[in-house]
């Protein structure tokens, strides 16, 4: 037996031009065939149909499937999931034997038989990640009750879960998976097939990278043909984040509104507004209308600056513990470039009624190369129920209030089993930290001053993503209270580093005489930190606020040549009393380009 599973691997492993290593569960999943007593070819046969059409490529430490199985649990079970995620337990760490092996590697033979024979005879590969799901919410009483066990107690004990099932208790673990499938989005698996298959198929470069996605994301057209079905199925609550002029402008007829400029701007008129949400959704699902639905499904715009809001309103309802939180992949640009094309494809022609301004009537389609698709029909239109209730909620009538008093957010869960946090601040800051009046005086060798601070206009032109650039060719790990007590330090600015995609990082500006650094917190390391970047204080270009969000201040860094200035890269940060902080930072550009002057 043990020749057999040595040519087989061996030659898998030639055939593929792969390596053997360690973490991978060949062995175990050889080990019910062997039972079996066939003959080496046909040994090889089966050992091959099962890891080409049902192990998962990738499937190795921080794979791909590790992320889309962490997607999953966190749309089914946010409370577990954010309690993992707080205690930094990944799935890969205690489930790539059970992916890998298709539970063989922990489960008693009769039990793998049996869990075979269904997980066979279903012929769908994605539910073992479904399977994988039952087994972690049925343990999860066990689970939260470790608050105070380590890391390496919880993930040994999650490793050996399927050890506890029994021959008779596969029906249910089926039927309970079956379920959950259900009740998830068909792009789970539509937007993930190739994970299975030939492991000579490489995934295509724009596949989302799951690692950084803050939710589950969902295609356009599941989300439009979601709710043409009756009771059966998933059904989505579609909440548009965009701003207010955008919405009003133009977005998809069942959709609520929520703007999200609110999160930062006014959190008590957002948390308002997140109980009118919630409301809407529940009296949708009351009365059947085609807009309502089980699953929130958050749309932005599909640009990254301003959808970097919208993942702020991710956030605070993932750390809710909601449940059945996605995100509609691709924004209303999506949206639109799929109408224009079933409209042009003449597929259907009641999708362009999908789209609809304030007023209730039809929005005409623009295509990519801008040609307009107008709606047949009179253009007067039906506002939704969802519309409806969009404008009533937002009129604040006497009986809108009492329905949101009467309404009992469920906020019973701590939040502090979050594994990131998001300093909201706690009242309206109404006066600006920075003024497009500020000047600065001294010219730099001879050329208009490039160097301003002033107000960040809606759309930037010379906007760079800084975090294009790569992390690991600048992380250099160093002690931030070493780095913070250096003598040439002459300010200290905790903040929060914030990404293109809304993503924040706990960090600390620190300003010495000639540059800016920016420490980036390391989660697994308390007391360090990333060198995450370095700026002479004289490539500094400008310093912007939002004019809504006076404490997410923006860097632009650059030279300046004989064609302008040229921007070579913007940071951005959301910081405390950014008034005093760009003040002092300001004070000490000012005292190097004088010192340049008068070199």
């Amino acid at each position: 037996m043990v020749s057999d599973v040595e040519s087989v691997i061996t030659f898998y492993c030639k055939s593929r031009n792969i390596t053997f290593t360690p973490e991978l569960s060949w062995p175990h999943l050889l080990k019910p065939l062997l039972g079996l007593q066939l003959p080496r070819s046909d040994l090889y046969n089966c050992f091959y149909a099962i890891m080409n059409k049902y192990i998962p490529r990738d499937c190795v430490p921080k794979g791909r499937p590790f992320h889309l199985y962490r997607l999953l649990l966190q749309y089914h079970e946010p409370e577990l999931c954010s309690f993992l995620d707080t205690k930094k337990i990944t799935p890969d760490s205690y489930a790539i034997n059970w992916l890998g092996s298709l539970f063989a590697s922990h489960c008693l033979p009769d039990v793998t038989q049996a869990l075979w024979d269904n997980y066979l005879q279903q012929a769908d590969p994605f539910l073992v990640f479904f399977l994988m799901l039952i087994i972690l919410v049925n343990a999860k009483e066990a689970i939260l009750t470790q608050e105070g066990d380590s890391k390496e107690d919880i993930i040994k004990m999650l490793e050996g879960s399927p050890a506890l099932l029994e021959p008779e208790d596969i029906e249910d673990l089926f039927s309970l998976a079956q379920y959950y499938y259900s009740k998830t989005p068909l792009s789970l698996r539509k937007e993930n097939q190739n994970l299975f298959g030939s492991s000579l198929v490489a995934l295509k470069e724009e596949d989302m990278d799951l690692s950084q996605a803050l939710c589950l994301p969902v295609s356009v057209p599941e989300i439009l043909q979601a709710n043409q079905l009756q009771q059966e199925g998933v059904r989505f609550f579609v909440v548009d984040c965009r701003p207010a002029e955008q919405y009003n402008a133009g977005h998809l007829s069942t959709a609520f509104h929520l703007d999200s400029d609110l999160m930062l701007q006014n959190p008590s008129e957002f948390a308002l507004s997140v109980k009118s949400l919630l409301e809407a959704q529940k009296q949708s699902l009351e009365s059947g209308s085609i807009a309502s639905g089980e699953h929130l499904c958050f749309m932005g715009s599909g640009r990254e600056e301003e959808d970097m809001y919208m993942n702020m309103v991710l956030a605070h309802f993932l750390q809710k513990n909601k449940e059945y939180v996605s995100i509609a992949k691709g924004g209303f640009m999506a949206l639109q470039q799929h109408l224009v094309d079933m409209n042009v494809e003449g597929l259907d022609s009641s999708y362009v009624h999908w789209i609809v301004s304030t007023s209730g009537s039809h929005s005409s389609l623009s295509s990519a190369d801008g040609e307009s698709l107008s709606s047949p029909g009179d253009g007067k239109g039906v506002k939704s129920l969802v519309n409806k209730m969009t404008f009533a909620l937002k009129s604040r009538s006497v009986n809108v209030k009492e329905k949101m008093i009467s309404f009992i957010e469920n906020t019973s869960t701590p939040v502090d089993r979050m594994s990131f946090t998001l300093p909201w601040p706690e009242k309206v800051i109404p006066d600006r930290h920075v003024s497009s009046s500020d000047r600065v005086g001294k010219p730099y060798r001879g050329v208009k001053p490039v160097f301003s601070i002033g107000d960040e206009e809606e759309y930037d032109t010379d906007e760079i993503d800084s975090s294009s650039m790569s992390d690991d060719d600048r992380k250099e790990i160093v002690n931030i209270q070493t780095w913070i007590n250096k003598p040439d330090v002459k300010h200290h600015i905790p903040c929060n580093e914030v990404k293109e995609t809304g993503h924040m990082f706990p960090s600390h500006l620190l300003i010495t005489a000639t540059h800016m650094y920016c420490l980036r917190e390391i989660g697994s390391r308390k007391g360090f930190a990333y060198i995450q970047s370095r700026q002479a204080l004289n490539s500094v270009v400008k310093i912007t606020s939002k004019k809504k969000h006076p404490e997410l201040i923006t860097f632009k860094f650059g030279n300046n040549n004989t064609a302008g200035v040229e921007i070579s890269a913007v940071e951005r940060y959301l910081i405390p009393n950014a008034g005093d902080a760009t003040k002092a930072i300001k004070q000490q550009i000012m005292k190097v380009l004088d010192a340049l002057e008068s070199s």
